[in-house]
């Protein structure tokens, strides 16, 4: 088949009014048209017409088995496979339906420019599967390569690299070869227009756009290109013949294998490069070769791996600073005067607390808690204030030195001029297909669908409703983990009680921390079966909303995921933080919920330990979990798929078998990439006041992380479609908000659940003792109930030692005093002080925040001065090549090549100069 070349209003690109002004039903500029097509049918060419395969030029029939099982190419050798689809002919009720929709699908493609051939199923592994192959030739390609603006080489790059900085030596165990890291010359660019082919630096037509440019040249055909009428609409795209079981597969080939290189001297191993050098966990303290991510994935799977790294990097020093801060907890446990009260016979032992619930739970000493308050000092200390503090500058410092990271990578990738709204705006296939009605375009002037505004409310009003129901169903199961703790901690505790096999450990396992564990655990089961469905759901809902272009659809899911998801991971954590031993009243005088269970108390040496235990557990539960659903079950999966082909020769499992036995990286594989990790800055940005060793456990898992992802996505999946991204998108916004609203969490935590104010008000204002101004502070924080007081239905069942006061945590006068049970002064002296730490906290923190953004710019000045001089030149370069142009038409005596034209020409670069 020769090439065929299109015009551009033959091409696959948008919807647009018919000449004679009716409107077109399908996405296509205009009707396709057969004429001058020179694709031979397939009744000419003898083959059955589920086989519409072109033949190569000299009609040899290659076998297969003389084929490399690596081959990227036709049966010619010399054309490329851009994509590939594939198909099982199944003789069922719709399979006239189906073999009608691919006849005219592929007779549309090869119209619209590209060439196809087809594997018959005797050649495949399981001897079931067609598979098409489709290469774009350079006509196809520069035509849509013009349509989505894509940059072209037109110089190599002559601005001097940055200066080598000397501590570089010191880093180079951390380096990667440099051909590995730069796979190739950087240039100056220029979108690419047919009309000026000979000032782009094409050395080679077919190696000029690199796989990843054509595959994604030919998603977009693939995307537009129509099959059919059915139901009175047209129909069109790849995705729908996809979900319709017309074709059980689309997708862009692997260069080779991963384990080995290609045999084939043309292929450039970039699979095998990357597998050796980034995705083995071995080199998990190496630098990332992003520029060769780019180049094999694109730039929106690059940038994520880019941010990915950097979040990583800046864990380290997060990491550092909060293992340093729980050292100093450790080394000053046993100076910890409150435990030390605590764990004393004589005064913890001395000191009866009242029963931790009705009836069935009994008077119990002080000194029983023991060890769980020598390990709250671990995390409740000084160094909490600090580390909280650190942690919200830190959080700045990150944004803001990820933005200059991020302006560096558009400039290193030739994304400063990327126009993110013209190749997202582009309506989406599906908001096309399924919004009839049509109006004008104010800016082009253009008829384009649109849905009418009745039908947004209706379907906003359902979208929402929806989102709101599945937000108060989490609510509902936390309100149910919650009754959990409160039915199931009299049993906990008469278990213990009674065990003799529990004693030794009676000290450390604690009632309350059973209780906490358990329904830490309960509450993670929950949060991973909720998150299963709603995913979907979320899915579903935004699809029914039909956003207009990509872009939107991506926000709005992303807005709705994560709504959910915060809600479904951080609800108990901010149960534990700010309402658990809030809300308690005091003995004869319990709140209880739903009238029924009593409310729980804090450990008399605080909640901070429990919240503590509920981030350790969601948090590495989802990390655990995570890598388990990236990693293991898609290995899984493939090892299944592929347990037959194991048994053949390996000449006989070609490359576009072998990658269809893969795993598909689906369009909202990033997203759910981004979404872990964001979820994961949360727990160390909210609640980090009450746990330093997060940011330690958020970067061994982001070690991991980055290998189990490069690993699974080179091994275990199918190459994804390449797309073009110049940021991280709406994630940026939700992290600046997760930011704001850490520095408010983590002052609360520190003010209302650890004990840090409490204890610093009694050092300046109660401490009785010079010597040792902490000693004395427990029994200054438990008030005293008298026994007789207790009401029928608070009141133990025994009191065999007939104690006469219990005491209890909180700031209440005694039974003898005039204000019987009423707060005491110190009460409101430590709220005043809570207040206005968190006042001074949130302020201090958020002016050094907003001070250190404005000092660090968002684009560093060296990328600026490369940005305007790259501009400058790259104008340079396209003005001269037009007034050479403008040159060889006057030397030809072109009448339309006035002096004027000239003249003005060079005025322009005079100009442009001047700039």
């Amino acid at each position: 088949m020769n090439r065929l070349g299109r015009k551009a209003s033959e091409t696959l690109i948008e919807m647009a009014p018919s000449a004679d002004g009716e409107e077109s039903n399908g996405p296509l500029c205009e009707t396709l048209s057969t004429a001058g097509s020179e694709v031979p049918s397939s009744t000419e060419q003898g083959l059955s017409s589920t086989e519409t395969t072109l033949l190569i030029p000299d009609r040899q029939v290659i076998d297969k088995r003389h084929q490399s099982k690596d081959s990227i190419f036709f049966r010619d050798g010399v054309r490329r496979i851009d994509f590939v689809l594939s198909y099982v002919d199944d003789l069922n009720k719709e399979w006239e339906k189906k073999l009608e929709r691919r006849k005219e699908f592929e007779s549309n493609l090869q119209k619209a420019g590209l060439e196809l051939e087809t594997e018959d199923k005797k050649e495949s592994e399981d001897g079931k599967i067609y598979f098409v192959k489709i290469h774009a030739p350079w006509e196809v390609l520069i035509t849509y390569a013009e349509v989505l603006n894509i940059k072209v080489p037109i110089k190599e790059n002559d601005i001097p690299s940055m200066v080598e900085n000397p501590l570089d030596c010191m880093l180079t165990p951390f380096r990667l070869p440099e051909k590995v890291m730069h796979p190739e010359p950087d240039y100056f660019t220029a979108p690419f227009s047919k009309e000026k082919q000979e000032l782009y630096l094409i050395n080679d037509e077919s190696t000029f756009f690199s796989p990843s440019m054509r595959n994604r040249i030919v998603n977009y055909i693939l995307t537009r290109c129509p099959y059919g009428t059915e139901e009175g609409k047209k129909k069109f795209g790849i995705k729908r013949l996809l979900n319709n079981g017309t074709y059980s597969a689309a997708y862009p080939l692997h260069d080779c294998q991963y384990w080995k290189k290609a045999s084939d001297p043309n292929c450039d191993n970039e699979r095998y490069t990357l597998y050796m050098e980034w995705a083995r966990f071995l080199r998990f303290y190496k630098e990332q070769p992003l520029d060769l991510i780019r180049k094999y994935y694109g730039e929106k799977i690059g940038i994520y791996f880019a941010w990915l790294g950097f979040y990583t990097e800046m864990l380290f020093l997060a990491a550092v600073v909060g293992v340093i801060c729980f050292l100093y907890g450790l080394f000053t446990m046993d100076e910890n005067m409150s435990s030390k009260e605590i764990c004393d016979p004589a005064i913890g032992g001395e000191i009866i607390m009242c029963p931790l619930c009705d009836r069935e739970c009994e008077y119990w000493r002080l000194n029983t808690t023991c060890e769980s308050s020598e390990y709250s000092h671990l995390f409740d200390n000084v160094a909490t204030l600090f580390f909280a503090i650190f942690m919200g500058i830190w959080v700045t410092l990150f944004l803001e030195f990820w933005k200059r990271r991020q302006a560096r990578l558009k400039y290193e990738w030739d994304l400063v001029d990327f126009e993110e709204e013209q190749q997202q705006l582009q309506l989406r296939p599906e908001y096309e297909a399924k919004c009839t009605q049509k109006k004008k375009n104010p800016v082009t002037q253009e008829m384009e669908p649109y849905l009418p505004l009745t039908s947004q409310a209706v379907r906003f009003c359902i979208s929402g409703t929806t989102v709101l129901f599945w937000v108060s169903l989490i609510i509902a199961s936390m309100i149910a983990v919650i009754v959990y703790r409160l039915a199931v901690y009299a049993a906990f505790a008469s278990l213990m009680e009674n065990a003799q096999t529990l004693q030794p450990i009676s000290g450390l396992l604690t009632p309350q921390l059973a209780t906490s564990v358990t329904a830490s655990c309960l509450n993670f089961v929950i949060i991973m079966i909720l998150n299963f469905i709603y995913e979907r759901i979320a899915i579903w809902i935004t699809d029914m909303e039909i956003p207009r272009t990509h872009m939107e659809y991506e926000n709005r899911l992303t807005m709705k995921m994560f709504l959910f998801q915060f809600v479904n991971y951080y609800s108990s954590c901010f149960y534990v933080a700010f309402f658990k031993g809030k809300f308690v009243g005091y003995p004869g005088a319990y709140t209880y919920m739903f009238n029924r269970w009593r409310n729980e108390e804090c450990d008399p040496a605080g909640c901070l330990i429990e919240l503590t235990t509920q981030l350790t557990i969601v948090m590495a539960g989802k990390q655990i979990w995570g890598n388990i659903q990236e990693a293991i079950v898609p290995w899984i999966c493939n090892w299944w798929g592929r347990r037959k082909a194991r048994n053949n020769p390996e000449n006989l499992y070609s490359r576009w078998e072998q990658d269809h036995d893969l795993q598909t990286f689906g369009a909202l594989g990033l997203f759910y990439e981004y979404l872990e990790m964001v979820i994961q800055f949360g727990f160390i940005t909210l609640f980090v006041a009450s746990f330093p060793l997060a940011p330690l456990l958020a970067l061994m898992n982001n070690i991991l992380e980055i290998r189990v992802d490069s690993w699974k996505l080179t091994t275990q999946y199918r190459r994804p479609v390449a797309a073009k991204a110049h940021s991280i998108g709406v994630w940026q916004e939700i992290l600046n908000g997760m930011a704001i609203l850490s520095v408010v969490t983590n002052a609360f935590i520190v003010a209302f659940t650890s004990d840090m104010i409490p204890r610093l008000v009694y050092y300046y204002a109660y401490s009785e003792s010079d010597d040792s101004p902490m000693s004395g502070y427990i029994n200054n924080s438990l008030s005293v109930f008298l026994i007789s007081d207790f009401p029928e239905r608070n009141k133990p069942k025994t009191n065999p030692e007939h104690f006469v006061i219990c005491r209890y945590r909180d700031y209440r006068y005694p039974p003898d005093h005039e204000k019987k049970y009423l707060h005491t002064m110190q009460f409101w002296h430590i709220l005043a002080a809570k207040l206005a730490f968190i006042i001074i906290m949130e302020h201090v923190v958020f002016i050094v925040k907003f001070f250190v953004a404005w000092m660090i710019p968002d684009v560093p000045a060296d990328v600026k001065a490369k940005i305007k001089r790259e501009k400058y030149l790259t104008q340079k370069i396209l003005h001269e090549y037009e007034l050479e142009k403008l040159k060889e038409r006057l030397c030809q005596g072109d009448k339309r090549a006035t002096e004027k034209e000239f003249i003005a020409t060079e005025g322009r670069m005079e100009l442009s100069r001047a700039m």
